[in-house]
């Protein structure tokens, strides 16, 4: 964030976006029932319309190996999880891309597999260079063939995000070559678009595996889906004013990844330039200036101008008082959270300072990650701060505030107080903060991984990471009114 009107810039949606906006994210996603049109998000503990599961996650217990020839491969559990994924992404593109391109569909012609713990300039060839070194796993399109480092990244995606994140990428690489199978992508294609819609084809096929469709893997909707959402935040782009950053933010990548898991591949040949800077909105891309870190520590003095800039931006009739003295308020009412609370029989917000800024603190990568396990910063504080700050307009609102609608209530106007906190939001004025570039994707991490600023007044969150995110990007995107809809 940025105090004052020197650090944060750009960002984000009006309060109330057009109606054409709530429209675009609401069409398409009902059913009848009893005469009455219902969302799939009607049900907070569906994802996207599948049962929020806590079944296991990864390898399939029984299936068979891959038969797939891959070169140079040892037959590390990595190259095992890597070439079983191959074998089941490419069974989906048998079946998917004749229904979408109307012709049949042609395997990678080569899947390599190397060691990035040799020395530079040394190892196998992939694309034309050594792969010694390069712990990465890619696409390349003059070959046509798929490759990976079996002994740096896949094995840290494992030990950080579980074997469904090297299934993840894995798809993603696919999407570049069905991308270029298809002709979806040319020399003149924008690197963003041709990522980002890797990422949704990714998505579609982690909805298949989802669906038990898969023959060597199986995902649930709750702590699995979340990990596969995990690692997308983990490898996105980490400074936006990198010209070399073409993956694009975290919030972009999940978004991206939750299109193709929800609408399915086709809904993937619609991203392109237009789509990509509809989803932006007026969300900050760069900072101005290239000192600022968009670090706004958390203390009673900031706290406070994020109170008054709230104020500004929902206009409550009542509201709420808030104490810094600590998160228990004494409330008659019985609830309290940490390290934020509120009592809707008082109208007071409690704070724990000390525990809110060690939230909000950044946290340092550590020498010899070769990925960011943690996303963390000061919006990963103020989204919570604003999540219980919500509350209190929905208590205004005359809505509910215990039970699951709640706590997708409050992620979804979270998002909504973010989309504000924008210094070009034509509708506010008078705003004391303001977002930063890397917002967005602290309050992702937090939601995946916490869950606190997507719970109800007790506390109470959902399992399923992938609902408190969506409902998070709903706000952002869509505006209050969103919310009101699609959370009843």
């Amino acid at each position: 964030m940025s105090g004052g009107r020197t650090r944060r810039i750009p960002s984000t949606t009006a309060l109330l976006a057009s109606t054409l906006a709530a429209v675009l994210l609401l069409a398409g996603c009902g059913q009848v029932v009893d005469g009455r049109a219902v969302s799939i998000y009607e049900n907070p503990f569906n994802v996207a319309g599948l049962p929020v599961t806590d079944g296991p996650s990864g390898p399939r217990p029984g299936a068979r190996n891959s038969d797939l020839e891959v070169q140079g491969s040892e037959g590390t559990d990595s190259d095992i999880i890597a070439t079983n994924a191959i074998d089941d992404i490419q069974r989906y593109w048998t079946q998917t891309y004749p229904e979408l391109f109307k012709t049949p569909f042609r395997p990678v012609a080569d899947l390599i597999s190397w060691d990035a713990s040799e020395a530079d300039g040394d190892g196998v060839r992939f694309c034309g260079f050594r792969t010694g070194g390069i712990p990465n796993a890619a696409y390349c399109t003059r070959e046509d063939s798929i490759g990976w480092d079996r002994t740096i990244l896949l094995p840290a995606l494992i030990d950080a995000f579980g074997p469904m994140a090297v299934v993840m990428v894995m798809a993603h690489e696919y999407g570049h070559s069905i991308q270029h199978q298809s002709g979806l992508v040319g020399d003149d294609t924008p690197t963003i678009v041709a990522e980002q819609q890797a990422d949704c084809f990714a998505g579609a096929f982690i909805r298949h595996v989802a669906e038990d469709k898969s023959p060597h893997f199986t995902i649930n909707t709750s702590d699995g889906l979340n990990g596969v959402l995990a690692a997308t935040v983990a490898v996105r782009d980490v400074d936006p004013n990198d010209p070399e950053s073409v993956h694009g933010s975290a919030f972009e990548r999940v978004t991206a990844v939750q299109i193709g898991f929800t609408d399915g591949a086709s809904a993937c040949l619609n991203i392109d330039e237009n789509e990509i800077e509809s989803r932006r909105a007026d969300l900050p891309q760069k900072f101005s200036d290239a000192e600022d870190d968009g670090e706004l520590p958390v203390t009673t003095e900031s706290l406070d101008a994020f109170v008054r800039s709230f104020e500004t931006l929902l206009q409550l009739s009542d509201p709420p008082t808030v104490s810094y003295d600590g998160s228990d308020t004494n409330c008659p009412d019985g609830t309290s959270t940490e390290p934020v609370s509120y009592c809707a029989s008082t109208n007071v917000l409690g704070v724990d300072v000390d525990a809110l800024a060690e939230l909000g603190t950044a946290e340092e990568p550590r020498r010899g990650d070769v990925i960011p396990l943690n996303v963390s910063g000061d919006y990963s504080a103020y989204v919570l701060f604003a999540s219980r700050y919500t509350l209190a307009v929905q208590k205004e609102a005359g809505q509910s505030l215990d039970n699951p609608q709640t706590a997708l209530r409050s992620a979804c106007l979270a998002g909504v107080i973010t989309a504000g906190l924008s210094a070009e939001n034509p509708e506010a004025s008078g705003l004391e903060v303001w977002l930063s570039p890397g917002d967005l994707d602290e309050a992702v991490s937090g939601l995946l991984s916490d869950g606190l600023t997507a719970s109800d007044i007790n506390g109470v969150t959902l399992p399923s990471g992938f609902s408190r995110v969506d409902a998070f990007r709903s706000g952002v995107l869509g505006g209050q009114e969103t919310c009101t809809v699609r959370y009843r």
